[in-house]
């Protein structure tokens, strides 16, 4: 079983087991669009409390499926279990004005894009942040183009991860944790 396998039966495994066995069997047949879908709604009705970092994956799986914008405020509704959990931590809110990219990367990569800080490390400061295009009409793009790891009070960003690569990006933001 690979990582995101494992990573699908933890997050069913959070709900009782009838609605449990409906999520895998969503990942089995290749629907995780509507499992996501599915967990989050599950959640929410079952009253399941959960982590700051289980939501935290929870938004970076379904980033990587697509679903974030649909599934974002649901799981901001989903019940936390322990407020002071020191881990990553959904900091993104509707409204939040996004960063210029040329203020925040070295080179050219994020220069036409607009960085979004998205999950912060508790512990450290550290922020992963989503770097977009904007689109014509002045929404930002569906998809991310990079996600970018801040360092607080640092004008460059510490790490660049490509459009595919969320869970490398929230990963990297965890194994880098310099508690100060």
């Amino acid at each position: 079983m690979n990582d995101e396998a494992a990573r699908w039966r933890r997050f069913a495994a959070l709900l009782p087991p009838a609605r449990a066995a409906e999520i895998v069997d969503c990942w089995d047949i290749g629907e995780q669009e509507a499992g996501l879908d599915m967990l989050v709604a599950g959640l929410l009705e079952h009253h399941v409390p959960i982590s700051e970092t289980v939501r935290a994956e929870i938004a970076v799986t379904a980033e990587a499926w697509g679903m974030r914008t649909a599934l974002a405020p649901g799981l901001a509704r989903c019940l936390g279990d322990h407020p002071d959990d020191p881990g990553p931590r959904l900091i993104e809110h509707a409204g939040t004005v996004p960063l210029a990219g040329s203020s925040v990367g070295t080179g050219t990569a994020l220069t036409d894009l607009l960085v979004v800080p998205w999950i912060a490390c508790t512990r450290c400061g550290r922020v992963l942040a989503r770097a977009h295009a904007q689109e014509p009409w002045g929404d930002l793009s569906y998809r991310a183009r990079h996600y970018v790891l801040l360092v607080p009070g640092r004008s460059t960003s510490t790490g660049l991860f490509a459009s595919d690569s969320a869970w490398e990006a929230l990963t990297e933001l965890r194994m880098s944790c310099v508690v100060p």
